[in-house]
């Protein structure tokens, strides 16, 4: 029963490791980064439908986007997704592809970025908690149904804490390298 907690217990906290990552993606550094554009849903046929599933979006250099539609009827739909995304870049239509240039970040804009960096790593630590706090209880139920003994309820609550501390770390290691790449000019 105790590993298998364990095992469920670290699946979860490994799923609000994963959301923090995927979470740190979307907060733009000075760097083009095609997850920036994740959130853009273009209207496809009546469908809104994500910018990667009709364009090619690559980045040519480390400040702009090139965004190369699949069908060139779609190209207008295409920028004004982007426009309504309010992503704080304008795209530049040539006919056939559409520009983005990245803005330099001011000191103002990155200290509030390190603001919601902040934000969303505390929220990862909660979720982590947590899955503590369930697995904690799981145990508490099992010793009071006398499933386990309370040498077992022990245990098991310092293997929880241990590996508690060593996602709390990856979320705070992960939290750090975000602020540290935002605030470098």
């Amino acid at each position: 029963m105790l590993d298998g907690l364990q095992k469920e217990t670290e699946s979860k906290m490994q799923k609000a490791l994963e959301s923090l990552s995927s979470e740190l993606k979307k907060v733009r550094t000075g760097r083009a980064q095609v997850s920036m554009l994740d959130a853009v849903k273009v209207n496809y046929y009546g469908t809104p439908t994500p910018l990667n599933q009709v364009a090619a979006v690559s980045t040519p250099d480390a400040k702009s986007f090139l965004i190369a539609p699949w069908e060139a009827s779609v190209l207008k739909d295409v920028e004004s997704a982007i426009v309504k995304a309010d992503l704080g870049m304008s795209p530049q239509n040539d006919g056939k592809v559409i520009r983005l240039k990245v803005p330099e970040l001011t000191e103002e804009r990155r200290k509030d970025l390190v603001k919601s960096v902040k934000k969303i790593a505390e929220e990862a630590r909660v979720a982590v908690r947590m899955a503590r706090r369930e697995a904690n209880d799981e145990l508490k139920k099992a010793e009071k149904a006398k499933e386990i003994s309370e040498d077992d309820l022990k245990r098991g609550e310092g293997d929880i804490q241990k590996l508690t501390d060593k996602y709390i770390a990856k979320v705070d290691e992960a939290g750090d390298d975000k602020e540290k790449d935002l605030m470098t000019v």
